[in-house]
């Protein structure tokens, strides 16, 4: 839904939305900096937006000098990017599947949710000549999904899959099989070991899925 109303409505607010779920918070400083605007502009909207209670504040050493100041989102704008998934509808599907054939009813149509979509996934990465490439590319599918992935080399060298929204975190939170299978469809599509990991601080998330390529042994 933001990325419709960037389009739609050119105001600075969704931009700095826009940055502050690419990341786990910033300065005004380096917000003004992205969005080539001026230092005070972009203060006051952060200002107006955390006394509306779509942002909130934390101070980050800098080692000398004051902290700095950090905006991040709160749980309030999680709307903007869930992108109409009908969990209502799916939770009253699965709920309605056990009453009607047991408990085993929601973890098999969720298994078989996440096997049909890794087999409609495989053949737009057949293409892909190694797991470098093939990241890539479903970074590019999952953001499509509104996952907002990336595809990145972390500190060690290892390929990872980094996500800043979890469309199905509230699935998750009634199945908590919902991310394992998840993550075990990415092994699937990528041919290799997945670690997953989550970050969430106010309203951002991190989820990282670490790749174990053949070229790094632990």
């Amino acid at each position: 839904m933001l990325h419709l109303l960037r389009e739609m409505l050119h105001t600075p607010v969704l931009d700095i939305l826009h940055h502050l779920k690419h990341s786990t918070g910033l300065p005004v400083r380096e917000l003004s900096t992205r969005m080539k605007m001026s230092y005070m502009g972009v203060k006051q909207h952060c200002v107006d937006l955390e006394k509306a209670g779509f942002l909130d504040t934390w101070r980050r050493s800098k080692g000398a000098g004051r902290p700095e100041k950090i905006y991040r989102l709160t749980p309030k704008v999680d709307a903007l990017f869930d992108g109409g998934f009908g969990l209502a509808l799916t939770l009253e599907i699965l709920t309605t599947a056990e009453r009607v054939y047991g408990e085993t009813a929601p973890p098999k149509l969720l298994y078989t949710y996440f096997q049909a979509k890794a087999e409609a996934l495989a053949p737009k990465l057949a293409k892909a000549v190694n797991v470098a490439e093939r990241a890539k590319l479903l970074a590019k599918l999952r953001s499509a999904d509104g996952c907002l992935s990336t595809c990145e080399t972390d500190e060690n060298g290892h390929l990872c899959l980094v996500e800043h929204h979890r469309p199905l975190r509230a699935l998750a939170a009634h199945y908590d099989m919902v991310d394992e299978l998840e993550c075990e469809m990415i092994e699937r599509l990528l041919g290799c070991e997945v670690r997953r990991s989550v970050e969430e601080v106010s309203g951002l998330v991190r989820v990282t899925f670490r790749i174990k390529t053949s070229a790094h042994h632990e």
